[in-house]
């Protein structure tokens, strides 16, 4: 792929929604300060904590939104309501991202054009070579392929996505900001047919085992995935986000035959 000039590259907030989270928190900063390029800011939301994640945030140069709402959804909209940046880029506490992991993101949305609305990567579990890989290409695959197979498209991977904030401002009042569903996943259905999900290879993240605690969350975490579901399935189901998708791709291929392209 062609280098991108830094006339084009867009402007990037970073979104992190922190509850009782202050010492991964920490980690986050400190990874988020060795980035290659510094983003436009960093948005903590404070969403209830009863440590001192805020504190951690103010120290380090982070603009503190408090959200009183429970729930990631909540507090991650709050985020995206408050940044100033021309993409928001989204990560947890315990995410921790190589140095190009914001110019990844900027790379790839100054490249791909408007229609690529959302842009993800993969995740490697901080653990022990090659555990950490292993598991991760289980858990993040697994979620890849049964929720690509719901949309129609990519899903967004709330751990390392980024979108652009016009985009953002589009979809914003169709996006559920209660605590029964997943952030990311209700984001993705508000893709349309004619948008794009990337995969940023380079847009990678170190994340925290803790997502293996199935004994602890697993059934809460399958709660939200089906209230997710069921949430947007009763607007369009699978069959017809996939027929949407298709159809401009079926309309283009008979436009050509007709004109003595090629099919």
């Amino acid at each position: 792929m062609g280098s991108v000039l830094p006339s084009t590259l867009p402007s990037c907030s970073v979104v992190v929604p922190v509850r009782d989270d202050a010492r991964e928190l920490e980690g986050l900063l400190a990874a988020l300060r060795r980035q290659s390029r510094a983003p436009l800011e960093i948005i903590v939301v404070d969403n209830g904590s009863r440590d001192d994640s805020a504190e951690v945030a103010r120290a380090g140069g982070c603009r503190v939104v408090v959200e009183a709402e429970p729930g990631i959804p909540a507090a991650a909209a709050a985020g995206y309501d408050a940044a100033r940046g021309e993409v928001i880029l989204r990560c947890d506490a315990d995410s921790r991202p190589a140095p190009g992991w914001v110019a990844a993101h900027q790379d790839a949305h100054a490249r791909h054009g408007a229609s690529s609305v959302i842009v993800t990567g993969p995740a490697h579990f901080r653990m022990p070579c090659p555990f950490g890989a292993v598991l991760a290409a289980l858990y993040l695959g697994t979620y890849m392929l049964t929720m690509s197979a719901a949309l129609g498209h990519l899903p967004a991977f709330g751990t390392t996505m980024s979108m652009r904030r016009s985009w953002w401002s589009r979809v914003s009042g169709g996006v559920s900001r209660r605590c029964d569903v997943h952030d990311d996943m209700d984001l993705s259905f508000q893709v349309g047919p004619t948008e794009q999900v990337r995969l940023s290879l380079a847009a990678r993240v170190g994340m925290s085992p803790r997502a293996l605690r199935f004994r602890r969350d697993g059934r809460l975490r399958w709660q939200r995935a089906i209230s997710t579901l069921r949430r947007n399935w009763r607007r369009q189901r699978p069959w017809e986000r996939w027929a949407a998708r298709l159809a401009p791709a079926t309309v283009s291929r008979r436009w050509r035959r007709a004109n003595g392209g090629a099919a």
